[in-house]
């Protein structure tokens, strides 16, 4: 075979691999991946081409939706050998960054009792700070907590006021807000909930 041909097959295997590579996801794209649930599909998808580049993120630059996604690429053993205890960690470095998306996994992984004891006081004290700053999915999580009986009392009238006040952008979200409200309106005086709608309907 000529050293042309062998030139031109070449050329043309690295244009294929040129084109089947993945580029490393924005984080607009990584938002929304993580908003769905979608992101360790993703990666699958992709063939775990992008590795080495989630964990240079995650563990070099420490950007924390990369360690965010590295972290939960450990903990479900997702093209790598699966290493909870790193995996948590690098969630509550995420946390300590004031990643609003890592604070609501934690919260869910107490809420649920996954690779940490369950302990539904303590996912209050991680996601109240999303809720907070203006996380839709920590404030659904905040009022069903509090619906549950979970946290402090005096936070009750905060949660409702926070969620009842949020856009939706889809009905089944605005319905299912719905509900978890109607559950923590029980626990709340019926003049204080009076209050919050009357100035919902002042502010409009």
């Amino acid at each position: 075979m000529s050293f042309v041909l062998i030139a031109s097959l070449s050329s043309q295997v690295q244009a294929q691999i040129e084109d089947q590579a993945v580029d490393i996801y924005s984080q607009e794209q990584l938002i929304g991946l993580i908003r769905t649930k979608q992101y360790l599909t993703r990666v699958k998808e992709d063939d775990c081409q992008l590795v080495q580049d989630i964990e240079a993120r995650a563990e070099v630059l420490k950007q924390p939706l990369y360690q965010y996604l590295w972290a939960e690429m450990l903990n479900y053993g997702i093209c790598v050998e699966a290493n909870p205890p790193r995996g948590m960690s690098l969630l509550r470095d995420a946390v300590a960054q004031g990643s609003a998306e890592a604070m609501v996994r934690v919260a869910e992984y107490y809420y649920h009792g996954t690779f940490v004891f369950q302990d539904k006081d303590r996912a209050v004290q991680y996601v109240l700070p999303a809720a907070a700053s203006g996380d839709l999915p920590a404030r659904m999580l905040l009022v069903r907590l509090f619906g549950e009986g979970y946290g402090s009392y005096r936070d009750f009238e905060l949660g409702y006021l926070w969620l009842y006040n949020d856009v939706f952008s889809d009905e089944a979200t605005k319905q299912e807000a719905y509900k978890l409200l109607k559950v923590l309106e029980q626990k709340i005086p019926p003049s204080i909930i009076a209050r919050i709608k009357l100035e919902h309907l002042k502010s409009r």
